[in-house]
């Protein structure tokens, strides 16, 4: 009983620190107006020297992408000892998705630069819940790519299991219960197992599996890290909304700024896991929407610390968000975001850990638990306070205070503080058009100009697509009215 009103406390604390920061800057823009603009004039600087932090960062990651891509990674890797000994898996989780894409994604990995025919075991991972849609799907598959894996294993994961939600992290945790008894009865040690964990429109980059193979031999300590690629939305991007494109792109640069600084990261989407490790905590849980993130805290954890991220900077690519129509494109955007920044149910989780692991550093605790908090916390709260206290303290300040020369100067002072915030914008918008695909012959010329002035709609889209999905999730967690999982809408043109 004390530890359920422990956890629902705890549940309370991110939604309740968010919504008292927005109340407080409110009512101090109300009767303190003059603080509330020195409040807000060093908040903007602060936000201008952590952008051009973020920047650094990420022209680090970036020359390393650069780099990374135009090696032959094969080469090198088979000279790593243990290369003849290791073995891929490749999770798929599918639920509705067309065959036309699951095909796709079959195809780009088979066709990598990798002897996945020895080496690599697929799971395509489907639901039940979906009838008999999946078996039909996953027959004409098998039937296609037979004999171009290693294995291609179909598992089906059943409907309405008590303890579980419907999502990825139940999907990921039986079918590799049923891929353990595979491994067991090929006798493959699990060391010598690497886990791909991807959603079904993954396609890597022809150098993947050899990139990853050669970060794990080498790695000094390969069991206790996980493995993060950069992530690319740009399967369909050329055929989505500018909003979307500007989300997307939003979460390419937050990930390449956070690769090049691994001891903050977390694994994210696409990622790699040990098998032993899988094994050791007892895989996927299968009743959290964030599985993603999860499964490195569940390793954080399991070994008192001792477990990283490793960052890669050879790509898989993703779609990004789609609609029927623009608005539903828009609504699905939101809940995508909406999802991501569900993250905060670690939250509860990272505080019953910590009591529970003695052996673990209190250091690295706290560490960990201020990365996740303040992640969370700046991302609802950054735009909205931005905005608000830029105008809230002009309009009410009284007379007295609007005659004083620092009120005056302060209009233009913000105005200086957002034009040098721009240049990380300009930044990122050059960084863009080097990570686009070519443009595909259904779109004309003057697209373009849509990528160039798209880049126009990044305040809205940090507030509409950024801080509010974390202001509603947060909101949601102190609550108790849990976010169920929603799936990403998945569709090309080509």
């Amino acid at each position: 009983m004390e530890s359920q009103r422990l956890h629902r406390l705890t549940e309370i604390i991110p939604g309740a620190l968010v919504w008292t920061t927005i109340l407080g800057a409110a009512l101090l823009s109300y009767f303190a107006p003059l603080v509330a603009i020195y409040f807000i004039i060093l908040f903007d600087l602060f936000w201008f020297f952590r952008i051009v932090h973020f920047l650094f960062f990420l022209a680090v990651s970036a020359r390393h992408y650069r780099h990374d891509i135009k090696i032959d990674w094969l080469p090198i890797t088979e000279k790593d000892p243990g290369f003849d000994k290791l073995y891929h898996v490749v999770f798929l989780p599918t639920v509705e998705e067309g065959v036309e894409i699951l095909r796709d994604t079959l195809e780009n990995l088979a066709t990598s630069r990798f002897p996945v025919k020895d080496k690599v075991i697929v799971v395509l991972a489907g639901e039940a819940r979906v009838g008999e849609e999946f078996p039909d799907k996953a027959k004409i598959l098998e039937q296609e790519f037979a004999g171009r894996f290693f294995r291609l294993v179909v598992t089906v994961h059943p409907a309405d299991v008590v303890g579980e939600i419907i999502g990825k992290g139940s999907n990921l945790n039986y079918s590799a219960r049923q891929v353990q008894r595979l491994i067991d009865e090929l006798g493959i040690p699990y060391e010598d197992i690497i886990v791909s964990s991807f959603d079904c429109d993954t396609a890597v980059h022809a150098q993947y599996f050899a990139n990853l193979s050669h970060k794990f031999l080498t790695h000094p300590n390969r069991l206790r890290s996980s493995y993060q690629p950069v992530i690319l939305f740009s399967n369909n991007i050329w055929d989505v909304s500018p909003p979307v494109r500007v989300a997307s792109f939003g979460t390419v640069f937050w990930l390449f700024g956070e690769l090049s600084r691994p001891e903050k990261m977390c694994s994210f989407s696409s990622h790699a896991v040990p098998w032993q490790a899988l094994v050791d905590v007892g895989f996927w849980h299968p009743d959290i929407v964030s599985e993603d993130s999860r499964i490195f805290l569940q390793c954080l954890f399991r070994y008192d610390g001792d477990y990283e991220m490793t960052p890669m900077y050879v790509p898989v690519t993703c779609d990004a968000v789609v609609g029927e129509t623009f608005w539903k494109s828009m609504v699905n955007l939101y809940k995508q975001q909406r999802r991501w920044a569900w993250g905060v149910e670690h939250f509860p989780y990272m505080i019953e850990e910590i009591q529970k692991h003695p052996r673990m550093p209190w250091r690295k605790k706290l560490y960990h638990l201020w990365l996740q908090t303040e992640g969370m916390y700046s991302w609802a709260v950054a735009p909205v306070l931005i905005f608000m206290l830029g105008y809230l303290p002009l309009w009410f300040a009284p007379t007295s205070i609007k005659e004083m020369a620092f009120f005056q100067n302060t209009p233009h002072t913000l105005e200086a503080l957002m034009r040098l915030s721009l240049t990380g914008v300009l930044a990122t918008a050059l960084l863009s058009f080097f990570l686009l695909p070519p443009r595909p012959q259904h779109k004309k010329h003057w697209d373009w100009l849509v990528m160039i002035f798209q880049w126009a709609l990044v305040p809205v889209t940090f507030i509409l697509f950024g801080s509010i999905p974390a202001i509603d999730a947060q909101t949601r967690l102190m609550i108790g009215k849990p976010l169920g999982y929603n799936v990403t809408a998945k569709s090309r043109k080509t």
